[in-house]
């Protein structure tokens, strides 16, 4: 996924069932999310081909049913959708924002590795 796409509440609904089913059909993903959002079958089907043509998504055939298979992963997409938050509300300017984040945040032992990590990759960077 090169390009930046934005991802609606709804399509994140749809593509959390699709990467946990996978392949899936429009059917499964209707009856799964039938509790949370009480759409038809119908809605489920243009919430799948908005995120075919968003690249998200890959549709296999089947006789006369259509399996949908995801083409990025749910941390590809989390990514994506953190870098377009920070670009939007913080305008980029993070440091100071990441730094209230972890001083709020209750982190385990293995959180906090993997922040040493990052931040001594950071370092040799720099």
């Amino acid at each position: 996924m090169k390009q930046k796409i934005h991802i609606t509440p709804a399509e994140w609904d749809v593509m959390s069932v699709v990467w946990e089913r996978s392949p899936v059909a429009a059917s499964q993903v209707a009856e799964e999310l039938a509790v949370k959002r009480q759409w038809t079958l119908a809605t489920v089907r243009t919430l799948l081909r908005r995120l075919m043509n968003k690249g998200l998504l890959e549709q296999q055939t089947d006789g006369k049913r259509f399996w949908y298979t995801p083409r990025a992963s749910m941390a590809e997409c989390v990514r994506q959708e953190s870098e377009s938050f920070l670009d939007r509300v913080l305008g980029r300017t993070p440091p100071a924002t990441i730094l209230q984040l972890v001083k709020r945040a209750e982190l385990s032992s293995e959180d906090i590795e993997e922040l040493r990590k990052i931040l001594r990759k950071k370092e040799k960077e720099s």
